[in-house]
C-alpha cells in the first residue's frame, strides 16, 4: 500500500510540474491555456510540490497570490498530514 502511495505523489507531482510547463508555453504562443482552477486542484490532490517546482522553474504564476502563497501553504499542510 505504501508503494502505491508513493507511486501515486511521483505521477500526480510529474504531471502537476509538466502542466506548468505546457500552461507556460501555452501562455507564451497566446494560446487556449489551462485553468487556474485545474492548477490548484493538481496541487490539492497532491501535486503542489511539482506545481511549486514548475513555479519558479518556468517563471510561471509567481506573481499570482493565489499560487505564491496558496501552493505553499497547501504543501505545508499535506506535510503535516502526512508526518
Amino acid at each position: 500500500m505504501e508503494n502505491l502511495f508513493l507511486f501515486y505523489m511521483l505521477i500526480i507531482n510529474i504531471a502537476s510540474f509538466y502542466s506548468m510547463y505546457i500552461d507556460k508555453k501555452k501562455a507564451i504562443n497566446h494560446e487556449y491555456r489551462i485553468s487556474e482552477n485545474t492548477l490548484m486542484m493538481l496541487s490539492l490532490v497532491g501535486g503542489s510540490l511539482g506545481i511549486l517546482i514548475g513555479m519558479y522553474r518556468f517563471h510561471h504564476k509567481t506573481q499570482k497570490n493565489k499560487f505564491k502563497i496558496g501552493v505553499p501553504i497547501i504543501l505545508i499542510i499535506q506535510m503535516l498530514i502526512l508526518t
